[in-house]
């Protein structure tokens, strides 16, 4: 049976430090529900709670779920979780993350879901960012940290809800968006989608949650989106963008330019009318087209050019997006979430467009499924331009090894295509290899979702 939010009064979450549960946190006090939660460990998200005033708990308890009229857990959360297995004794109900944000999303008039296998949490930011400078003033849930909300999380005053649309396990079918922003499908996730085709229809279904007179922005450059596009004409408001003009999108760059460290600056088009200027200070020709799919946003809601353009000019990059770490011998080290064929393609383009002598990089592969599905097959061109790539051992996410790929094979397939690759087990390795074959004016680049993010700083 389904819980009725409006007989509850106190919620409990529980894995309250993560991204994604820390802004359904805040969210739901700014909703007028008493909030508690609990997490297993410190993060900055619970720094960030320490500061509202949310009460949490390090350490998870049966007694803390006591009191409350629902808890909301994380996927992570097992049923055997001492809080969960209260909830049940005690007759609580309980609700999945996914689900407690699509039940979120019921409570506003306009809901815009940020969908597409790479670029959600950059555009997403993007609004969050125009909405503190203008008259946007949206809801914003994020599923990263952003240094200026120091979060993911931005309560604003108006019935508008952006929040991220994630594929993963097909999460993003429990939202309810009026506008459905897709910037591109790609054979990601296939741990738990059976192919391209699976991964298709699950956002073709995600558009097919677009109530009558809703809208439907989508990225003409990606041939899928493009074929969403046509299916659904007629059927739902479409609106569009893209970089290639040759797909005529609504939303495009004209006069592009790149600076010294690979930010681009465009004049955007709409419909072959210019609307102004828009200087970047973040590197990349993939963000660009996040800042148009953006700016398809903002200037939809009412946005004017002029604020969203300066907002744009202020934004930097999320954490683990081209995140600069720091420099050993003169060699700067930058961190990215990059961990599928695509993304790398964009962070390498980053990295070759940032001022250098040599671009080394270091990729771990944080799942055994992408390596055999996607890192042995076609896809090591991704690493193309780059001096010399080096791969530790695979970390294993949400898997276990069993035995039939290795990062060896990775190292091959990289070779086979761009011939620039290099097996070395562990990170100590790594640095010590650096010091010896790096040289100052040189950067380096880690790639992977892993614990890479941590393991870069024994690179410094």
């Amino acid at each position: 049976m389904e819980t009725d939010l409006k007989k509850i009064r106190k919620i409990h979450l529980i894995g309250i430090g993560g991204c994604s549960m820390n802004g359904l946190a805040q969210i739901f006090r700014s909703r007028g529900y008493e909030v508690s939660g609990s997490d297993s460990a410190e993060s900055p998200f619970t720094e960030r709670l320490a500061e509202l005033g949310i009460p949490f708990t390090i350490g998870q308890k049966a007694e803390n779920v006591e009191g409350s009229d629902l808890v909301v857990y994380s996927a992570a959360i097992k049923p055997d979780n001492p809080e969960r297995v209260r909830a049940r004794e005690l007759g609580i109900p309980e609700m999945e993350r996914s689900v407690a944000l699509g039940r979120i999303s019921e409570a506003y008039g306009t809901v815009v879901g940020i969908a597409g296998c790479h670029g959600k949490t950059t555009i997403t930011s993007m609004l969050a960012l125009i909405s503190e400078r203008g008259g946007l003033d949206a809801n914003i849930h994020i599923g990263g940290f952003v240094e200026f909300l120091k979060g993911g999380t931005r309560i604003g005053s108006r019935d508008l809800f952006i929040t991220e649309a994630c594929e993963y396990v097909e999460s993003f079918l429990t939202l309810h968006p009026t506008v459905a922003l897709i910037n591109n499908i790609d054979d990601d996730h296939l741990d738990y989608f059976k192919d391209i085709d699976h991964i298709t229809d699950a956002f073709r279904k995600f558009v097919r949650l677009i109530p009558e007179g809703g809208l439907f922005i989508g990225c003409t450059d990606d041939p899928r989106v493009r074929g969403l596009l046509g299916e659904f004409r007629g059927s739902v408001n479409e609106l569009t963008y893209g970089l290639e003009k040759e797909y005529s999108p609504d939303y495009y760059p004209e006069n592009v330019r790149y600076d010294d460290y690979g930010c681009p600056s465009y004049d955007l088009y709409f419909r072959g009318e210019k609307c102004g200027r828009v200087t970047l200070h973040v590197p990349g020709r993939h963000n660009m087209l996040n800042s148009i799919a953006a700016m398809a946003v903002a200037l939809s809601h009412g946005e004017e050019f002029a604020v969203a353009a300066s907002a744009l000019a202020e934004f930097k990059n999320t954490r683990r997006r081209f995140e600069y770490y720091g420099e050993r011998d003169g060699v700067r080290v930058f961190h990215d979430y990059a961990h599928h064929p695509a993304e790398i393609r964009a962070a390498v383009d980053s990295g070759l467009r940032t001022p250098h002598k040599d671009l080394y990089c270091v990729f771990q592969c944080n799942s055994y499924t992408r390596a055999k599905t996607l890192f042995c097959g076609h896809q090591g061109d991704c690493f193309a331009g780059v001096k010399k790539v080096l791969v530790p051992d695979i970390y294993p996410g949400r898997e276990k090894d069993d035995g039939s790929v290795h990062a060896r094979d990775m190292v091959a397939a990289i070779n086979e295509a761009t011939g620039n690759a290099l097996y070395i087990p562990t990170f100590e390795g790594i640095s010590d290899w650096l010091k010896e074959n790096a040289s100052a004016g040189d950067i380096v680049v880690t790639l992977g979702s892993g614990d890479v993010y941590k393991q870069t700083y024994k690179l410094l």
